[in-house]
């Protein structure tokens, strides 16, 4: 029967958490997610937000990568207590440095201590005969690990170079208590020894991480569910050092609508693609938030805020979030929404700078306060007021309203220009256009008037109102695009009379 190592909660101690990306690749949601859910954690409980890049792959990680994700967490406001500086190579700190590489030293001073006390071990195993000893374990139904074979070598193979450090597993139930799924145990005897390093130069993830969360005093690992069964592992390591085992949390995975993998499309997008597809980071932090967690009652548009007054880490599903663009996208439009003109000015004054697009302070507000309500994201703004800044082309038959003849149009347009041309400058308010307009609609529809001067006005079938357009776009362009209409019209129909005769 196997022996049972069971984890109890420790005293309490300070709030100190993590997030330790690999600087492999660029920042995506699930990352992103986990450092929301550990800032939420550690600023409820008066704690410290650390951030340390787990950078032992030599071969794959890349400065540019930890200049990504310490961007992307500014970006979304989630600032770290402890951890690099941003676009600055020093990482020391209290505990030293905050990238893996530059703590080699540290880890293998503990790597030592497991050797000398026969905890660990070198492993002479080539990579073939690590193989044939796998396929003949799935060959008689056996869950393949490795047997042990250099574990009580008294006279290891000299005529050899050591492949890797092995650690002694303990053939124990390991059992604890998780934060979001409750009690977890699992069977120490299905590990093997498992490999810890390659060397004393090179250790590996799962030794490299209980050594960093030690040493920097980590009370509650916040994680992916994809990190638990390296709990265990971690767990077993922490009891032959002598190490304090931390709280553990692990957050649901993110699915796809049908509750499938993630697909690579969300799931690899890099978070600042998403900045410059007009995310703002509020609506971002929002959605993230939404994944797996949700505050008591309906309410789902939240502020950093409202998110840390209202977060509860029991609160988090056991079950995979799902992924919705379409959620994403209207949490974004309800931000925008509660966002001041002024504040709205402010981010797009700058994305119009970059586009080399010109507008005065006054011009934007009066085109902010019609189109907010209408824009999905920072970037819709541009495409949905191009119609302030150049009349697109378009066809005369747009102009017409239901089943009006040409004729018609002209007439009722003619109707519009005379309203407006009677107007002073000053006048030209949206309210003093409306009520110029509705001078002229007789017995006939409101929209034989309204409709084709819309069209005059945006060249867009969908469009503000024309009375808010007049207003912005002032009546000299005004009565400059009704003229053009009205030429169009004419156009048209001298065109169709040419035609028949």
């Amino acid at each position: 029967m196997l022996k049972s190592y069971t984890m109890n909660p420790g005293p309490k101690k300070p709030v100190r958490v993590r997030l330790a990306p690999s600087p492999t690749g660029s920042l995506h949601i699930g990352t992103a997610r986990t450092a929301l859910f550990n800032w939420l954690f550690a600023r409820q409980n008066n704690g410290k937000f650390i951030l340390r890049l787990e950078d032992t792959d030599k071969e794959r990680s890349e400065k540019k990568f930890e200049k990504e994700i310490q961007e992307g967490l500014k970006w979304l406001g989630l600032t770290w207590d402890e951890g690099p500086i941003l676009n600055q190579d020093s990482y020391l700190g209290e505990f030293g440095s905050y990238r893996q590489s530059e703590r080699i030293e540290v880890y293998k001073k503990y790597l030592q201590k497991l050797l000398d006390e026969k905890k660990a071990y070198y492993c002479y195993c080539t990579k073939e005969e690590l193989e044939a000893e796998r396929q003949a374990m799935i060959a008689e139904g056996l869950s393949p690990k490795y047997n042990g074979h250099c574990r009580n070598q008294i006279n290891p193979k000299s005529d050899r170079e050591p492949q890797v450090i092995r650690f002694v597993t303990s053939e124990t139930k390991i059992e604890f208590t998780d934060l979001v799924r409750g009690k977890v145990i699992f069977d120490g005897s299905l590990f093997g020894d498992m490999v810890i390093a390659k060397n004393l130069e090179t250790p590996l993830y799962n030794f490299a991480v209980v050594v960093d969360d030690e040493e920097m005093k980590i009370s509650h690992v916040i994680r992916g569910e994809d990190h638990l069964s390296n709990t265990p592992k971690q767990i077993l390591m922490q009891k032959a050092l002598d190490f304090e085992t931390p709280i553990y949390a692990h957050l649901p995975l993110i699915l796809a609508a049908d509750r499938s993998k993630l697909s690579k499309r969300y799931a690899e997008t890099s978070l600042l693609d998403y900045r410059e597809k007009g995310y703002l980071s509020s609506a971002l932090l929002n959605f993230m938030a939404l994944l797996g967690w949700h505050p008591e009652g309906d309410e789902e548009v939240m502020n950093l805020q409202e998110m840390t007054e209202k977060f509860d880490i029991k609160k988090i599903q056991k079950s995979g979030a799902v992924f919705s663009p379409e959620k994403l996208t209207w949490l974004n439009s309800q931000h925008i929404k509660n966002l001041s003109n002024q504040e709205l000015f402010s981010i797009l004054s700058a994305e119009l700078k970059k586009k080399n697009i010109l507008a005065e302070k006054e011009f934007l507000l009066k085109l902010i306060e019609i189109e907010k309500n209408r824009l999905k994201t920072i970037n819709d703004f541009i495409p949905q007021t191009s119609l302030f800044f150049e009349l697109p082309d378009y066809e005369a038959k747009l102009l017409k309203w239901k089943d009006e003849t040409l004729p018609e149009v002209e007439t009722s347009l003619l109707k519009s220009l005379g309203a407006v041309e009677k107007m002073s400058e000053k006048e030209f308010t949206a309210e003093n256009i409306r009520e110029a307009l509705d001078s002229v609609v007789d017995s006939t529809s409101r929209g034989q008037i309204y409709w084709p001067l819309r069209v005059a006005l945006s060249g867009q079938k969908a469009s503000p109102d024309p009375a808010e357009i007049g207003s912005i776009i002032g009546k000299k362009e005004t009565e400059k695009r009704i003229k053009l209409a009205i030429e169009k019209v004419t156009n048209t129909r001298e065109n169709r009379y040419d035609q028949s005769s």
